[in-house]
């Protein structure tokens, strides 16, 4: 076995003095180095998005070695860059290489005794972790560079894929506030303003997200270019380079074995050992502290370490100690942001040492996992999952959309089908085989287990995707004939539909999840528009049409000036069916003048976001009000509520968070302006602190209480790990049951409603009528780990709780409807509060 040589290392053995220098061993004078390119040595200062985009198009622009893309656009519009890296044969002929690849992994062809590795290297997913992204600018000289025949021999062997800001928005955010806090001479001390970052920090994107949970669920513009790219690629060896906490050391996988993945193959675990000795010798030579198996898992198949895993690669997660500025003081000295550059490159040039090396077991363990693949879908005993939704068919394309992302076929059913005495509708229901090469993914996209070998998880421990969008499925034993089934799903471009004018009125139905999009449309051009309050069946030019509670109204009656120009505009962009009504009287339900029918405003939404507010729960608000909602709130910090004036808002969206921080005035006013009419939401702590403050009334059950309910006797000190994970709701999916007559469930047309759930924290029921909008099941749990003490008092709660407050509305959630964004089903809760939250008449006295 051949370890990075002392030489290779030795380039960057001086970045840790006070003048930083970089000399590579082998310099080629037609290729740029970072400081000439970006007039600083690597590490002096944070390099911004634009400058590392700079420097990979000079290196392209002057190597053969290399080719630089541009995948995609993050929400701010800066470039996600790929920096293909081979040798410059290779580089010619980078397609057919592709190709050859993905035939050899998933076609069941061997792959060729002379076939190239591809590794890819990503870096900074979290904005405030930069030492990755700066690492790949000295990493791509080094390979640019350099004439090393061991580097000769990786290039030739091995297609290197490259993205060095996988959130280039969160590391510009952090990269322009550590830079714009050093001094002529660096300061250690922890307590200066350069290591604390203000709310929310560089580690999210732009709406504030996690993106390295978005690899699986892929919600956001990075995360849908990066695997368009894994999918293309497929590669072997997948390198995740992360920070941690600046007292730790250098981390790398494996990780803790009892908390790895269960779709993922033994032969995956023995190779990440075998590839976690490369990165060991070459720490060891430079005497590097660095440890494994500890600390972190590998069980979320939708985060980057393990996403790999489900796909016959092999993820390694490297967490590098964060001096999070330029230097910082920790119980192993003064880290400074060098040292952890230091480290990063290191790993990468073990990473693809260790890849070439192992380059055969490699591509024969992909070729295998498939092959495997294929005859586990076989021996399994079901054939696939039927999906069913007959009302929001947008929704349910949301969802095929992102089984097709991870190259996962699903099949539309072209005519009715039956299994097991159950009719699943053809135009509605579709189905997933398992005889696909995505065999292992499925099986992990759509798992239901709630029994695992190790109860203590880093991350959640249940992400099933029909439930998050609320998509009925159901696992299949026999496969429907090839005359049941349309060809592949693919996902249609809308065509607009003809508008009749003359009408009496228009209107639409409230269950597809465009609706609230159309709503907000037309409400913003001046519509007056009315909502339905029960079931109505009214006629039209084409006959009789029935609109269910919650179907919006636009009587011509209440328009002015040249209302149906800009109804007809509006309604082009939505592919959603608007009906010419041609009569106010109806067949069933109330006429068009009926008081039941009431008015909606468009609403003028406050969020409160800030210090001390969950930056990643408010900025899941945020999206999806915007997203789902059409909405784009006013975003105010908690410390700024007592300056603020109230009175421009029709709604109050308190996300997870602490709000004692607000004094007994504040409260005052927020109870006033809920009096006068406001509609308020909080949800999790903000829905506590709602109970607390007896604005929301009903009891509610604390943390506290929940732990006393596990037995915690004769425990040794080693069974503190254990205890705080079993007391611990990681995150886990829930069956609520709606009341689909309350205004906040109109659009939903099933009770079962799963909402994912990763707090404790419970309301209790309350005792008034009409009150309880969703209480949990009486046997909830539908994924995910839960400890079976808690089980019983979560069938004892309340879901969600709505009533009057004065003019105004009080809403409370202890769950999060719009969880990372992906929770469909749930979030339509959200945007019911905003839309209709006005129409909710519930005493709570």
């Amino acid at each position: 076995m051949k370890y990075v040589s002392l030489l290779t290392l030795a380039l960057f053995s001086c970045l840790s003095t006070a003048q930083i220098q970089y000399a590579p061993t082998a310099e080629k004078p037609s290729v740029p180095s970072p400081k000439q390119a970006l007039g600083f040595t690597v590490g002096e200062w944070h390099a911004r998005h634009d400058q590392i985009q700079h420097y990979f198009s000079q290196l392209a622009d002057k190597s053969p070695r290399m080719q630089l893309e541009t995948i995609g656009y993050s929400h701010e519009k800066r470039p996600l860059l790929q920096l293909v890296i081979s040798a410059p044969e290779n580089v010619q002929r980078l397609d057919e290489i592709r190709q050859q690849h993905i035939r050899a992994a998933r076609g069941g062809v061997k792959p060729a005794a002379d076939a190239p590795v591809i590794i890819w290297l990503g870096y900074s997913i979290h904005g405030n972790e930069p030492s990755g992204a700066n690492a790949s600018l000295l990493l791509a000289h080094y390979l640019a560079a350099s004439d090393d025949p061991k580097v000769i021999n990786w290039l030739k062997n091995a297609v290197i894929l490259v993205q060095p800001s996988l959130n280039p928005d969160g590391n510009d955010r952090f990269a322009l506030w550590a830079n714009m806090h050093k001094g002529a001479t660096a300061v250690a001390d922890r307590q200066h303003r350069e290591h604390n970052e203000p709310w929310p920090n560089g580690r999210p994107n732009h709406y504030w997200f996690d993106l390295n949970r978005d690899w699986l669920l892929l919600q956001h513009p990075e995360s849908q270019a990066r695997i368009t790219q894994y999918q293309k690629w497929l590669p072997n060896i997948v390198g995740d380079y992360h920070e941690m906490g600046t007292d730790s050391t250098f981390f790398f996988q494996p990780g803790i074995p009892s908390r790895n993945s269960p779709f993922t193959p033994e032969r995956n675990f023995e190779l990440t050992k075998t590839l976690a000795t490369y990165h060991a010798a070459a720490l060891d030579q430079t005497n590097k502290l660095y440890y494994t198996q500890e600390s972190f898992d590998d069980f979320y198949v939708g985060k980057g370490s393990t996403y790999p895993d489900v796909q016959g690669s092999v993820g390694i997660l490297f967490e590098q100690a964060s001096s999070r500025g330029h230097l910082q003081e920790s119980i192993n000295g003064n880290l400074s942001f060098p040292d952890t550059i230091q480290n990063q490159f290191t790993a990468s040039l073990s990473m693809i040492d260790g890849a070439v090396e192992q380059r055969k077991a490699l591509l024969d363990y992909q070729h295998q996992f498939y092959k495997d693949a294929k005859q586990q879908a076989k021996d399994d005993k079901i054939s696939g999952y039927i999906l069913t939704e007959p009302a929001d068919k947008t929704r349910m394309a949301a969802l095929l959309d992102t089984l097709k992302r991870h190259q996962i076929k699903v099949y539309p059913l072209a005519k009715d089908w039956k299994n097991s005495g159950e009719k699943y509708p053809a135009d509605t229901s579709y189905y997933v085989p398992l005889e696909q090469a995505q065999y292992k993914f499925i099986k992990a996209a759509f798992s239901t287990e709630t029994l695992f070998n190790d109860n203590t998880f880093y991350d959640v421990s249940a992400w099933t995707l029909p439930y998050a969008y609320n998509i009925q499925f159901k696992p299949v034993k026999s496969q429907p004939s090839e005359n049941v089934l349309a060809k592949q799903w693919q996902k249609a471009s809308p065509e607009p539909l003809a508008l009749a004018s003359g009408a009496y009125a228009y209107g639409f139905n409230w269950h597809d999840q465009q609706a609230p999009l159309l709503l907000h449309a037309l409400l913003a051009e001046g519509l007056q528009v009315r909502v339905a309050m029960n079931d109505i069946s009214t006629q039209t030019a084409q006959g009789k049409v029935d609109l269910a509670k919650g179907a919006m109204l636009i009587p011509a009656g209440l328009q002015q000036g040249e209302w149906f120009a800009k109804l007809q505009q509006v309604q082009k962009q939505f592919d959603l069916p608007v009906y010419a009504i041609t009569t106010g009287l109806t067949s069933k339900g109330s006429d068009l003048g009926s008081r039941n029918l009431l008015p909606v405003t468009l609403p003028k939404v406050l969020l409160i976001a800030g210090p001390g507010i969950s930056s990643t729960e408010a900025g899941e608000a945020w999206y999806n009000i915007e997203r789902l909602g059409g909405i784009s709130p006013s975003i105010v910090e908690p410390q700024r509520f007592s300056a603020i004036d109230l009175n421009r808002y029709s709604h109050i969206v308190l996300p997870d968070g602490s709000y004692t921080q607000w004094s007994d005035a504040d409260v005052t006013k927020l109870k006033a302006w809920v009096q006068q009419g406001g509609v308020l939401w909080g949800h999790k702590r903000a829905a506590m602190w709602l109970a607390e403050r007896n604005i929301i009334k009903t009891e509610t059950w604390t943390a506290a209480e929940m732990y006393s309910l596990i037995t915690a006797e004769n425990l040794s000190y080693a069974d503190q790990e254990q205890l705080a994970g079993k007391q611990r709701l990681a995150g886990a999916i829930y069956q609520a049951e709606l009341d689909l007559s309350h205004p906040l469930a109109f659009g939903f047309t099933r009770k079962e409603l799963p909402v994912f759930k990763n707090s404790v924290l419970l309301l209790k029921p309350s005792e008034q009528h009409f009150v309880n909008v969703a209480l949990y099941s009486a046997s909830p749990q539908l994924a995910g780990f839960t400890a079976t003490e808690y089980i019983p008092r979560i069938s004892q709660s309340a879901a969600l709780i709505a009533h009057n407050y004065g003019k105004g509305k009080v809403i409370a959630m202890t769950d999060n409807p719009v969880f990372r964004g992906y929770f469909f089903g749930s979030s339509r809760l959200l945007i019911n509060a905003l839309y209709l939250g006005h129409s909710i008449d519930a005493s709570a006295k």
